[in-house]
Order: structure tokens, then C-alpha cells, then sequence
């Protein structure tokens, strides 16, 4: 009959319930409770050495490790690092001191925390509410506690369960984890962050806020009938025992989380993301050794907010937060991703990538729900422009970030990365082609050509009639010749303002000034003025070109085509190309670009884009290939004559080109005779 092999000082065999450490000496295995070894200890024992090998190979050796921080000098020590988690690490986190959240969070009631006051504010900063009134919120009665929530989520049902101490996670029942919890003596700290209930008898008990019912992607735009199923992100629940600890982290996809502590309390550490920030962030979760340094030592503020029972916490899109639980706690939580905060949820959603980020709390098929969202916000600006309304510029916006990501994960060498997440039966090529459109559609001026004010875009607001939705460019609308105006300003460096010279000829100027003062306009105000919906990028822009402008006549000898035989002509520019970038924060349009791509352009000259309902159009492009002729082409630089000298000729008051003149008086007409067609169709029609 075989033996069963025994171990340690105890001479017992093997328990896989206890934990054994193995003698480097001798080479057998002893319990960690046999010899003075606890579990959470041993991986930072290098050489271990049981009581009898003690005596011949000396005492075990600890594992040497850098203690680096904020203010290192470099140099490596040998004391032992502190773990983020550790109980050394809680104590001390507990007595320092941090600058208070009051100078972030926006303390508001449930009933002011509504749609029209995130849409007016945004959503860039964490909102504290102290009362679940208002908020639309669904929570148990206060007696609801650990055994409840075994009862309606299931004894069996297994869970995530974080060592906080180490940081580790492994799996276990509920029941289990609720024993552990109700046990007298916890030798660990353990807790559950992602107990996602939505598909459980809980979720008829508990109902996130309105506000985040409204704004959730994941709620709104997400087909019930999808193959792929609705992310199981809305619901969590938080059992927390005293001193669990979760480090920083941002939430995945950037979404922004909820948070209501019903038994309890939570200490929040929050901090801006802002640029530096979030490099930082991203440098440190990349080192080897970040579990041993406390994120907020290298950044300028880090605010501490706390939590108590009966509040809720709202935390927008890339905030870095730690949380610190200090009293055994029972919470519910949330994740959302929305309208509010695209630009700033694609920037974590690529930070998260490059980090390759393993998370408890991830955002599955964030992709894909992006898709869903550009169909949807397509389908929402046509609506509105039908009925000659504008979306709110955060709409335009989002779309333009959502839909160069579009750009970026269809392209040739990205596809096979992304192709999973792209829902059925959706058509790429055609709905970035579509939503681009409606984009640049949100982007123009309004009927009477007045650039639109934030307070117009509102969708609340009187109707607004854009231009567009009477006059399509395709037909020859005055967006046609105001493309023509900006792209020529681009092509040759001109100046409208009224301190410079005039770029041609009067009967130019007089065809130019009358198209715009149809539109209530004056050239300067419609040339300086970049197509932008963000003030603070009209002023920039603005001071750029004007720069550009003055640099460009310094070393071009001005902008008109004659002059004295001592000036120079000026050098043509063509229009540059749209940065390729995979970075979001270059996806946004070039809105001169989008001008230029409506004009026909060759080397020398830049023409709008009107399609004359007559036979012969107003413009015509040089032909590049003249055609076989006798006669020999006419070359400025050709002698023909004897050389004589040359006769001094006064100096010309504008270069004119007779074609462009041409062009622009008869489009200037032609835009006189739509006006005052859709101005009868209006009186007709009130």
C-alpha cells in the first residue's frame, strides 16, 4: 500500500486549502503557519531557509528593491518599498494631507443636475449631489445589506474578488465572499468592485440617475436586436471591507461613472486630466515598479473628496481617481459613455490601447458602440436640417472626432484591427461620407449669412434657417463664390482688409463688395474671419493669418499681379494637404480645406464651384494639353526682335484678369437673381 508523502515540521501531507513555502536548502515544503512565513510576505523573500537549514546556511534573505519617489536622487537603496495597498501604505495615505475637493466639485441638488444644465455648463468637472432626491434614482431601503445582496444575485454566482494588499484578483463565489465578509477575523482585505447585476433579480431594485439614462450611448443608440449584445457596464455593485484600496486608474473608454453610497463612506482621490497629467499617467502605469509609487507624489494636485452615506458622485470622462475605503461599505455604481465628452473619451480609449490596459471594469465593443452613435447623430443632424434647425455645437463636434476615428480604423492597414467591432449590415465608406457632409452642413452660415452665436446651434431655441437648406451648393450657391473668396486668400496670400491694397481691379472689387452685401456682409468680416464654431480658434486663426499675410507680402512684394518693374511677383501657393494622423487630436476637419475642396483649382488660379444652368458655363479651366497647332505658343521670356530698350510705362492700378472679372460679375448677378427668387417664394409662401 503506498504512503502518502508528509511535509513540513508537522509531518502532515499536503493541503491545498494552506499555503507552503519551499526550503532552498533542504528542499522540502513547509506551511507558512508552521514556520512564521505569512503568504502575503513570501514574494519578497529572494532566499528562504526553513528553522534547521537556519543553522548551517544562515537566516533568509528579503528581495533588494528601489524606493523611488517624486524628489529620488537616483540612487537605489535597499530598504524595502512600500506597496500600494499594504496596511503600511493605509496608514500613512490616512494621515497625509490633500488640497480639498471643494475647489473642483460642483455641489448641486438632484433637480438641478438636468440635461439644459449640462448642455449649458458641460460636463468637465465632478458634481457632488448630497440627496438622492431629484435625481430619479432607484436604491434599496437602508436595511438592505451583504446577505440581501447574496439573496438576489445568487449564492453561487462566482465574482471577481481584489487582494487589496497585493493587488492581485481572483475568483470566488458570493457566498463565499460574504462568509469572509461577516468572519470575525478577516487576515486579509478583500473586496468586490465589479459585480455587474443588470441581468439579476437586483436589477429591478435598483435604477441608476435619470441623467445618466439620458445621456448613455449604451441606453440609447444600441439596437436591441444587435448580435452583439448591449455592454453590461450601467449597474455595479461595490462591497468594500475597511482599508480596501483601489490605485489610480481612469475608467475604460473613458466613460464617466456614477457612484451612491448607500452604507458606509468612500474617500475619492481626484485629478485633473489634464495634457501633462495624463502623460504622466501614462508613463506610470507603463513602469515595471508603479505599484510602489503613489501616482498624486508627481503630479501638481491631487483633491480629495469624500463620500459619505447617502451621496452620490459624479466623475466625468479621463479624471484619474483612487478611491480609499475607511468603514466597510456597501455602494452601487455606473459607467456611461455620452455626447458630452467624446473628444476626451477617445483620447482615453487610445491611451487605454497603447497601455494595453487589463481591467476588472472594462467597456467591451467600445467601437462598436461609437458606430451606432455616428448613425444616429447622421440621422439627427439631417432631421434638423430639414426642419432648417442646427445641432448643438457639442453634437458638431463630437461627430467630427467620431467620425475621424471612422477615418482611421477603416483605413487599408487598420481594418484587420477593427473589423470586429464594426456591427452588421452598417456601411463605413457611406456613412462617413454622409455624416461628413452633414457636418460641414452644421458648419456654414445661416440664411442671412451671420455666423452662428452658440446660442443659434441650440436645438430648444426659435427656428434657425440655414442657408443651405434653400440654396445647394451643387446649384450654384453663394457658399460657391465665398468658398472662392477664402480659397483665393489661401492660394495667394491676399489681404482683404481695408489697410491693404486692393488685389485687382475696381470693377473686381465693385462684383465682389455687391455679392456680399447681398449677404449683409462686408469682405473684410467675411475674409478674416475663419469658419470655426470656437471663439477662441477664430481669435488665434485670425492673428494667424494676419501674420501670414504681412510675411507673405514682405517677401512676395505684395499681392497684386503688376506694379513698378522693381517688384517681384509673388510666389502661388498651393493649398496644403490635410495631415494624416492616427492621433485624435488631429482628426478634427480642416475647415479651409473643406472650402477648398469646393472649388476647382490648378496651378495658378482657384474657381468656384457654380454649375451654370446655361449650356456654356461661366468658367472654364485651362486646358493642360494645348492642342497641335501651327502656330508657335506665345512665350513671355522669347525673343522675337532685336533687342531694344525697354520704353518706360506707367504703373498699372490692379492686375486685371478679364476672366475671373467676367466669372465673378456674372456669378455676382446670378446670386442677385436667386436672392431676390427665394425672397418672392418666401412672401408667396408666409
Amino acid at each position: 500500500m503506498a504512503t502518502v508523502p508528509v511535509y513540513c515540521i508537522c509531518r502532515l501531507p499536503y493541503d491545498v486549502t494552506q499555503f507552503m513555502i519551499e526550503c532552498d536548502a533542504c528542499k522540502d515544503w513547509f506551511h507558512g503557519s508552521c514556520v512564521g512565513v505569512d503568504e502575503d510576505d513570501a514574494p519578497d523573500i529572494d532566499i528562504y531557509h526553513c528553522p534547521n537549514c537556519e543553522k548551517t546556511h544562515g537566516k533568509s534573505t528579503l528581495k533588494k528593491k528601489k524606493n523611488w519617489s517624486k524628489h529620488d536622487t537616483g540612487q537605489s537603496t535597499d530598504i524595502k518599498a512600500v506597496q500600494n495597498g499594504s496596511q503600511v501604505f493605509i496608514k500613512e495615505l490616512r494621515s497625509r494631507t490633500f488640497p480639498s475637493a471643494d475647489d473642483v466639485v460642483v455641489k448641486l441638488s438632484g433637480s438641478q443636475l438636468s440635461m439644459d444644465y449640462l448642455e449649458e455648463n458641460g460636463f468637465n468637472e465632478p458634481i457632488l449631489v448630497q440627496k438622492k432626491d431629484g435625481l430619479g434614482m432607484s436604491m434599496p431601503a437602508p436595511t438592505f445589506y451583504i446577505s440581501d445582496v447574496e439573496n438576489y444575485v445568487g449564492p453561487d454566482v462566482g465574482v471577481d474578488v481584489v487582494d487589496v494588499t497585493k493587488q492581485t484578483d481572483s475568483k470566488m463565489k458570493l457566498k463565499e465572499f460574504v462568509d469572509y465578509y461577516y468572519s470575525t477575523n478577516r487576515k486579509k482585505v478583500l473586496n468586490v468592485i465589479n459585480l455587474e447585476f443588470s441581468d439579476t433579480r437586483m436589477n429591478s431594485i435598483v435604477e441608476s440617475p435619470q441623467i445618466v439614462r439620458r445621456l448613455s450611448w449604451v441606453e440609447n443608440y444600441w439596437p436591441d436586436d444587435a448580435l452583439l449584445g448591449k455592454p453590461k457596464v450601467t449597474k455595479y455593485c461595490l462591497i468594500c471591507v475597511k482599508d480596501s484600496y483601489t490605485d489610480f486608474h481612469i475608467e475604460c473608454g473613458g466613460a464617466s461613472v456614477w457612484y451612491h453610497v448607500l452604507k458606509g463612506e468612500k474617500i475619492f482621490f481626484l485629478i485633473k486630466p489634464t495634457s501633462a497629467n495624463l502623460s504622466l499617467y501614462e508613463r506610470w502605469t507603463s513602469s515595471s515598479n508603479h505599484s510602489e509609487m503613489f501616482f498624486a507624489d508627481q503630479v501638481d494636485k491631487c483633491y480629495k473628496c469624500t463620500l459619505k452615506q447617502g451621496q452620490t458622485l459624479f466623475i466625468p470622462s479621463g479624471w484619474i481617481n483612487a478611491i480609499l475605503t475607511p468603514v466597510d461599505c456597501l455602494a452601487f455604481s455606473g459607467h456611461f459613455v455620452h455626447n458630452l465628452s467624446v473628444e476626451m473619451q477617445m483620447r482615453a480609449y487610445e491611451i487605454e490601447k497603447r497601455l494595453k490596459v487589463k481591467t476588472l471594469t472594462p467597456f467591451p465593443n467600445f467601437e462598436t458602440a461609437c458606430w451606432y452613435v455616428g448613425r444616429h447623430l447622421l440621422e439627427r443632424f439631417k432631421g434638423l436640417h430639414k426642419a432648417n434647425k442646427q445641432p448643438a455645437p457639442y453634437l458638431v463636434h463630437g461627430a467630427k472626432i467620431i467620425n475621424g476615428a471612422f477615418r482611421a480604423w477603416t483605413k487599408k492597414q487598420a481594418l484587420l484591427e477593427h473589423e470586429d467591432e464594426l456591427p452588421e449590415n452598417m456601411k463605413p465608406s457611406q456613412l462617413i461620407k454622409d455624416l461628413a457632409k452633414e457636418i460641414r452642413l452644421s458648419e456654414v452660415f445661416v440664411f442671412d449669412f451671420v455666423p452662428l452665436s452658440q446660442k443659434d446651434y441650440t436645438e430648444a431655441k426659435p427656428e434657425v434657417k440655414s442657408r443651405n437648406s434653400k440654396v445647394k451648393k451643387k446649384g450654384g450657391s453663394a457658399a460657391g463664390i465665398l468658398d472662392l473668396l477664402q480659397a483665393s486668400k489661401q492660394v495667394g496670400g491676399i489681404d482683404y482688409s481695408a489697410n491693404s491694397q486692393p488685389p485687382a481691379s475696381p470693377s473686381t472689387q465693385e462684383a465682389i463688395q455687391g455679392m456680399l452685401s447681398m449677404a449683409n456682409l462686408s469682405s473684410s468680416d467675411s475674409l478674416q474671419q475663419p469658419w470655426s464654431n470656437s471663439q477662441s480658434k477664430n481669435n488665434s486663426q485670425s492673428r494667424s493669418n494676419s501674420h501670414s499675410t504681412q510675411a507673405s507680402k514682405k517677401a512676395g512684394g505684395g499681392a497684386t499681379g503688376g506694379g513698378s518693374n522693381n517688384s517681384k511677383r509673388p510666389t502661388k501657393r498651393l493649398p496644403k494637404k490635410p495631415r494624416k494622423s492616427s492621433s485624435i487630436e488631429s482628426l478634427d476637419y480642416d475647415d479651409d480645406q473643406d472650402h477648398m475642396d469646393a472649388c476647382f483649382k490648378d496651378s495658378d488660379y482657384v474657381y468656384p464651384s457654380l454649375e451654370s444652368e446655361e449650356d456654356n458655363p461661366v468658367f472654364k479651366s485651362r486646358s493642360k494639353k494645348r492642342k497641335s497647332s501651327d502656330d508657335t505658343p506665345y512665350s513671355p521670356t522669347a525673343r522675337v526682335g532685336p533687342s531694344v530698350p525697354r520704353q518706360e510705362r506707367p504703373a498699372r492700378d490692379g492686375a486685371r484678369v478679364a476672366s475671373i472679372e467676367t466669372g465673378l460679375a456674372a456669378a455676382a448677378a446670378k446670386l442677385s437673381h436667386q436672392v431676390r427668387k427665394l425672397d418672392t417664394q418666401m412672401n408667396n409662401g408666409g
